[in-house]
């Protein structure tokens, strides 16, 4: 029995350590995705500079049908 826990001990730090070598080596790209925040953000101001009426009368038409029977 201690021989197989001591296996199974050995196969989870070989994964262990595989996986934290792996997310090293992935760190990914940081300055795109701050690229995707920044124009997501900005298209969102965009649109809504635009359509604030529109969205406001939305919104109020759709709570005033919930609201009344």
């Amino acid at each position: 029995m201690k021989a197989i826990q001591e296996i199974g001990l050995r196969s989870y730090v070989r994964i262990i350590s595989s996986i934290s070598t792996k997310a090293r080596e992935d760190r990914g790209d940081v300055p795109g995705w701050v690229l995707v925040t920044v124009m997501t953000a900005g298209l969102v101001v965009a649109i809504w500079s635009v359509a604030d009426g529109q969205l406001k009368s939305v919104l109020s038409n759709s709570l005033r049908s919930v609201s009344q029977p």
